[in-house]
């Protein structure tokens, strides 16, 4: 999991650090840590990790993605303004937290372990 956290960062660095943010190390934090979390808890992707093919969980991501994204909104004007108005970040974080989120579905499945959260 710490090498799948690194990853996310590595990649959020050599794509997005270009972008002047007020608290880069805070949002690399939420961006590896708080949103996959939250995306993971949502019961609607939860659901349709468990009961539908991946296309359709993809589908149930994003809008839980959404929803947690909105939810940041106060703390993270600055992440929800990216995730908003610049689309190659928003398809990046979409894409990440998406691989992060159903492989630990997949994981879960195979050792029938919990989310521990």
């Amino acid at each position: 999991m710490l090498d799948q956290l690194s990853n996310i960062i590595k990649t959020f660095n050599d794509q997005f650090g270009n972008i002047d943010w007020k608290d880069g190390d805070k949002i690399r934090k939420v961006i590896a840590e708080e949103i996959p979390a939250k995306v993971a808890a949502d019961s609607a992707y939860q659901n349709a990790m468990k009961n539908n093919d991946k296309k359709t969980a993809r589908i149930e991501h994003d809008a839980a993605l959404q929803r947690v994204m909105i939810d940041l909104l106060s703390d993270h004007t600055e992440l929800f303004k990216q995730f908003s108005d610049n689309p190659s970040f928003k398809k990046w974080l979409g894409d990440t937290i998406f691989g992060v989120t159903y492989q630990q579905q997949a994981d879960q499945s195979v050792t029938g372990a919990g989310y521990g959260r």
